[in-house]
C-alpha cells in the first residue's frame, strides 16, 4: 500500500487520482484515516500497558490534531518520524517495566512460599510437642500416687505452655518477616511506577504526569500558568547529523531546562522536540520567570556530528497561558500551544538552529 506521505508528495506534485488506484479518494479522508490509525495504536497500547500507554496515546491523538490544522506533506513526513520515536521509545519502557514487575512480583511469591513452608514447619514441630505431652496426661490417668500425678501434671502444663508460646513467637516473626519482604517490593514496584513515569531519553517526566499534575493545581483552584517550549528547526538537525545527534542535543536541553527551573516547578517533556512547564503562580510571576529561562536555555550546545563535535546554537519557541477561572486543563493547553506556534511564524529567518 502506497504511504501517505507519497501520496501528498505525487498529489503535490500535480499527480491525478487516476495515477493511484489504491488511494484513497481525497487528502481529507486519507488524513482521517491517518488519524483513526494513530488513535487506534494508541488504544491498543493502552490495552497492552495501561501504566505507559495512557502516555503514548494522549501523545498520538495530539499529533492527530495537529495534523487537522497542518495536511502538508512536511507536515506527515515529521509526524512519521514523531510517531516512529514515541513508538520506539514506548516499546522499550515496556518491555523494561513488564520485566521489573515480573521480576518483584515473582520474588515476593517466592517469599510467600518459603514463609508458608516455615509456617508448616512449625505446626509440625508444635503438633508433635503437644501429641507428646497429651499422650503423658493420658498416662497419669493410670497413676495411683497423688504426689507422681502433680508432678506430672505440672511438668506437662510447663511443656504444654512453653510450646505454645514458642508456635506463636514464631508465628510473629513469621508474619514481621513476611509484612517486611511485602513492604520492601512494595516499595520497589512503586519505584518501577516512579520510573515509568518519566520520559525513557530525558529523564524528564511524561506528558501523562504533568497532565495530571494540572488536573490536581485545578482542583486545588491555586493560581496556574502552563509553558510549552519548542526548539526552532530541531528538524534541521535530524535531517543533517541524524537521529542519534538530534537525541544527544535533546538530552542537553532537558538537563539545561531542569537546571533553570525552580524547585516549585514541573516540568516534562511534551512530545517530539517540546516540553512542558507548570508554573504555580501568577501571569506577571510566570512571565518574568520564563524570560530569565529562555535566557538560560538558549545558546551554543556542543553536540557529536556525523564526523566530528559541532557546535549549534539553539533557539526555541515559548508559549505562556495563564488559567482562566473555571477554565478546563484542555484549553488551558491549547491556548499555550497557540501562544507558542505564534512565537514560532514571528521569527525571522535566520534565527533557530545555526551551525
Amino acid at each position: 500500500m502506497i504511504s501517505l506521505k507519497k501520496y501528498l508528495d505525487l498529489e503535490s506534485a500535480g499527480k491525478t487520482m487516476e495515477c493511484l488506484p489504491d488511494a484513497v479518494d481525497s487528502r481529507s479522508a486519507a488524513m482521517g484515516a491517518y488519524r483513526s490509525a494513530l488513535l487506534e495504536m494508541g488504544n491498543c497500547s493502552l490495552d497492552a500497558c495501561p501504566a505507559l500507554g495512557a502516555a503514548l496515546k494522549q501523545s498520538l491523538s495530539h499529533l492527530g490534531e495537529m495534523l487537522s490544522a497542518d495536511m502538508s506533506s512536511s507536515a506527515v513526513g515529521v509526524t512519521e518520524k514523531q510517531v516512529q520515536e514515541q513508538l520506539r521509545d514506548w516499546g522499550v519502557r515496556t518491555a523494561r517495566h513488564y520485566r521489573q514487575k515480573t521480576a518483584e512480583v515473582k520474588g515476593l511469591l517466592i517469599v510467600m512460599a518459603r514463609t508458608a513452608e516455615s509456617v508448616g514447619e512449625r505446626d509440625q514441630r508444635c503438633a508433635g510437642q503437644i501429641s507428646e505431652v497429651t499422650a503423658r496426661l493420658e498416662a497419669i490417668a493410670s497413676l495411683d500416687d497423688l504426689t507422681e500425678i502433680r508432678a506430672s501434671v505440672e511438668k506437662s502444663a510447663a511443656e504444654l505452655k512453653t510450646s505454645v508460646q514458642r508456635m506463636a513467637a514464631e508465628g510473629m516473626a513469621a508474619v514481621e518477616q513476611l509484612r517486611a519482604a511485602v513492604s520492601s517490593y512494595q516499595a520497589k514496584l512503586e519505584e518501577a511506577e516512579e520510573l515509568a513515569s518519566r520520559d525513557g531519553l530525558t529523564g524528564l517526566r511524561g506528558r501523562l504526569w504533568v497532565e495530571s499534575q494540572i488536573e490536581r493545581r485545578i482542583g486545588e483552584g491555586v493560581p496556574l500558568c502552563v509553558a510549552i517550549i519548542d526548539i526552532d528547526e530541531f528538524k534541521a538537525v535530524n535531517d543533517e547529523y541524524g537521529h542519534l545527534t538530534g537525541d544527544e542535543l535533546l538530552k542537553q536541553f532537558a538537563a539545561e531546562l531542569l537546571s533553570a527551573c525552580r524547585s516549585t516547578d514541573r516540568i516534562g517533556r511534551w512530545g517530539g522536540d517540546e516540553f512542558i512547564i507548570l508554573l504555580e503562580c501568577g501571569m506577571h510571576e510566570a512571565r518574568a520567570q520564563i524570560d530569565r529561562l529562555g535566557t538560560w536555555i538558549c545558546g551554543d550546545y556542543k553536540v557529536q556530528g556525523k564526523s566530528s563535535p559541532r557546535k549549534l546554537r539553539v533557539e526555541a519557541s515559548i508559549g505562556l497561558a495563564e488559567r482562566l477561572p473555571d477554565e478546563p486543563m484542555k484549553e488551558l493547553l491549547d491556548r499555550a500551544d497557540a501562544d507558542m506556534y505564534q512565537q514560532k511564524s514571528e521569527h525571522k529567518n535566520g534565527r533557530g538552529l545555526k551551525r
